[in-house]
């Protein structure tokens, strides 16, 4: 068995929207498709992926040295131990090689996408849905029924105004979501406290509020903000400023008492490890939200998840960047606290199966092998125009 060839295309969001930091009307993504000679009903196994979002379409580097990597290997390179299925760790291995220590973000991403649809094909091949197999390998075969999972939302929009707002998240109220996660720093911090207020009419409670600053604030700004939310007692703040700045973020940590959540501009497991030991953050409360296609994916992400372990930080304390079927995998599988989604927000790329279901802040989870792409109609329908 052998990996015959690996595509990319580059898909435009066409999004209107913005957070604190920038639009999106030029963003793009990568979709990936991983294409084996292993046949089943009559058709290739073909592992799919794209490069979560907020991270531009990055085929160059797949193009030019990753893909031809993988490749040029002899196929019993990339096998398992078993012969019989596909090893994404020598995959990654072998997209690995001749690259120079740091420079993350440059190649984490092409090589965390192309992982990831590894992955999806790996789980097609045993004919399990990938959060099994996640948890058979990774967390001592603990299968969730359902997960935890929050809404993202409350952007900055042309003439949406707090009615506006206040709509948006009665509806993500109606669909079955229990915590909301509002946009903060791209406005007047008056008017975002207005936002806020109005959210937390519309939910019921500060607590199922969150809000997500996007590392737009710079230390004055940083501190006047946060000063300004304390005493509401938010579920979490999130990206309240560059994950990197550490001694900013061990200032806010020092008097804010509601959780912080950072990391998802992060991409590798030396960029966690420096965040937590130089950072400030509080292992019984703080959150790590690396995104897992972005940072080298699955199997690095594992790793990342022993080195905090190593340093008493509990799995229920990571919840990933990315509102997608990807990263609803990774989250069951590993036993992870929960998933964000991002219903309507994408365009195709957006949210989860099409049979998905929301109830009381939990969402199901399919037994379709693989990621289950397959369930998603719009974008699996878009991503099957790589293979024409």
């Amino acid at each position: 068995m052998k990996i015959v060839d690996i595509r990319e295309i580059a898909i435009p969001l066409k999004s209107s929207l913005r957070n604190s930091v920038f639009d999106f009307s030029e963003m793009t993504t990568s979709v990936v498709a991983v294409i084996s000679d292993v046949m089943r009903n009559g058709k290739p196994l073909i592992g799919y992926a794209f490069n979560s979002t907020g991270r531009y379409a990055c085929g160059a580097q797949m193009r030019s040295r990753l893909i031809p990597r993988i490749l040029s290997a002899s196929p019993d390179e990339l096998l398992d131990a078993s012969g019989v299925n596909f090893d994404p760790a020598k995959i990654f291995a072998r997209m690995m090689l001749r690259e120079k220590p740091g420079g993350h973000s440059e190649r984490s991403v092409p090589i965390g996408t192309i992982e990831v649809a590894v992955w999806d094909l790996v789980a097609k091949v045993a004919d399990k849905p990938l959060y099994a197999v996640l948890a058979e390998r990774f967390n001592q075969g603990k299968i969730p029924t359902k997960v935890p999972c929050y809404v993202g939302g409350g952007w900055y929009a042309p003439g949406k105004g707090i009615p506006e707002l206040k709509e948006e998240i009665q509806r993500r109220k109606d669909e079955g979501y229990t915590v909301m996660k509002v946009k903060v720093g791209g406005a007047p911090l008056k008017e975002d406290l207005l936002r806020l207020d109005a959210a937390i009419e519309v939910m019921g409670s500060a607590n199922s509020i969150a809000v997500d600053a996007n590392a737009a604030w710079q230390r004055e700004s940083a501190l006047t903000y946060t000063k300004a939310l304390a005493p509401y007692g938010l579920r979490w703040l999130e990206e309240p400023t560059d994950p990197l700045d550490y001694a900013l973020l061990a200032e806010l940590c020092g008097f804010y008492e509601a959780p912080i959540a950072t990391a998802e501009n992060l991409f590798s497991t030396q960029d966690i490890r420096n965040l937590i030991q130089f950072g400030g953050l509080r292992s019984d409360r703080d959150i790590i939200q690396i995104d897992v296609p972005q940072s080298y994916g699955i199997t690095q992400f594992s790793r990342t998840l022993e080195m905090m372990a190593e340093r008493k930080w509990a799995r229920s304390q990571v919840f990933p960047h990315g509102g997608n079927l990807m990263t609803l995998a990774i989250v069951a599988g590993f036993g992870l606290g929960g998933c964000e989604a991002y219903p309507d927000v994408f365009g195709a790329f957006a949210g989860f199966a099409d049979d998905s279901i929301v109830t009381e802040g939990f969402i199901n989870l399919s037994d379709r092998p693989g990621i289950g792409f397959e369930g998603q109609n719009q974008l699996f329908s878009l991503m099957q125009t790589i293979n024409n």
